[in-house]
């Protein structure tokens, strides 16, 4: 059995603190009268009737490649910040060649704005996966790039100092340092710095989910994140942080679903630490983009931190059985081995990508006061991952993936 947990829909309407209580208490297993079924939110199917409809879906190949497909531009994008509600904005997206910039950097091409970038040029504008040609050669035409290196202090101000934006997208900023020339150089020139963070800044707590004014850990790997929020807020600028989970998606360059796929792929064992029941929360990357997108010309969001994952939170042998229906797999048919982790010798080796630990966060906060909603839950999600990306990447050669570690581990499991 594998579970997705969703916090009870009261929490919305009480204190930060009343919130804690139940929210924390209640979802932290998971496993509670309330789980929603598989398919997520708005599907009106519990999981007894789910798990009778799938079984029919495994009957052959044929009726697994027919599930729905949902291609990575078919987002909602949030109908509050487009350009004839808000005006059209100048936005500078620092990145926005690797991942969450490229769906951000659409998002706001969609809506109407201009979107400039400002990174070394190594790459220009990106396509999302299944963009048409004619769309994407549109939305360049609005797009423009900045070539710069942020890590240096004196070049960000030689290229921007002549330049105005009305807001900018801090994508790629990891520690202090990298943000503090940007804020400098625009402090009182800008209506709002919106800055990627993590929900990695959080301190692992016993009470979940984690929400927004939680304790943060200050032997977090993330620190210099939460170093540029305690910055960015000190020094009056009107700013925005989101704090994501996992970020998964087409062009995810963390191999977390791929992680999963290639294995189910091959018929391979699954070896996962534990036994396989600590929750987690994942996000889509395009919903993350309208998360971003949607903070603009919001005034209730200066000055607040946004936790942004799906609405729900899955168990590690979830993750699994999803990967596996999402490839038109039976989910049962597939091997979970669990281990002890303390108990093999890897090395230094990474084995499984993620934390050891019960990791979400309630998105409550993002719900109530940005135009915005989770438009993939994780089935859509990861067949959308499955179809866009890892296909196309198997079919042209382009996975690399090393099962050296997982031999490893499986021969000292009994």
């Amino acid at each position: 059995m594998f579970c997705i947990s969703e916090p009870f829909t009261l929490c919305a309407s009480h204190t930060e603190h009343h919130r804690r209580a139940l929210c924390g208490k209640q979802s932290v297993w998971g496993c509670f009268t309330n789980t929603t079924s598989w398919f997520g939110r708005n599907r009106g199917v519990r999981n007894s009737a789910f798990l009778a409809g799938a079984a029919d879906a495994f009957n052959s190949r044929s009726k697994a490649r027919n599930l729905s497909r949902r291609a990575s531009l078919s987002m909602k994008l949030p109908m509050s910040c487009r350009a004839d509600t808000i005006g059209s904005k100048r936005c500078l997206v620092i990145g926005g060649t690797r991942f969450s910039g490229v769906y951000l950097a659409k998002v706001l091409g969609d809506l109407g704005h201009e979107v400039v970038l400002y990174n070394r040029g190594s790459k220009p504008l990106q396509r999302v996966p299944n963009e048409p040609e004619g769309e994407f050669a549109a939305r360049a035409a609005m797009s423009s790039t900045i070539i710069g290196d942020r890590t240096k202090p004196d070049e960000v101000k030689e290229k921007l100092a002549s330049e105005n934006f009305d807001a900018i997208f801090d994508m790629n900023g990891r520690e202090l340092e990298d943000t503090r020339p940007f804020a400098e150089l625009f402090a009182g020139k800008i209506d709002h710095y919106v800055y990627m963070s993590s929900a990695g800044v959080y301190l692992q707590s016993p009470v979940l989910p984690h929400i927004e004014g939680d304790a943060c850990d200050p032997k977090s790997r993330h620190l210099g994140k939460l170093q540029t929020e305690e910055f960015l807020d000190s020094h009056g600028l009107p700013w925005t942080a989101i704090r994501p989970t996992y970020i998964y998606g087409p062009s995810n360059y963390n191999p977390i679903e791929e992680w999963f796929f290639a294995r189910i792929a091959e018929d391979r064992p699954i070896p996962i630490p534990g036994d396989g029941t600590y929750m987690t929360g994942l996000g889509h990357v395009a919903d993350l983009a309208n998360a971003f997108a949607a903070v603009l010309g919001n005034p209730r969001a200066v000055g607040k931190v946004y936790n942004i994952q799906d609405r729900k939170s899955v168990t590690y042998n979830g993750i699994a059985k999803m990967c596996a229906l999402a490839m038109g797999r039976d989910p049962e048919s597939i091997r979970i081995v669990h281990y002890d982790p303390n108990r093999v010798d890897i090395g230094k080796a990474k084995a499984f990508p993620f934390r050891l630990q019960h990791f979400f966060t309630s998105v409550n906060r993002a719900l109530r006061e940005l135009d915005w909603d989770v438009d993939f839950d994780l089935l859509d999600g990861l067949r959308d991952s499955y179809h866009n990306d890892f296909l196309p990447k198997k079919q042209a050669g382009k996975l690399q993936v090393d099962f050296k570690t997982d031999d490893l581990i499986l021969s000292q499991v009994s």
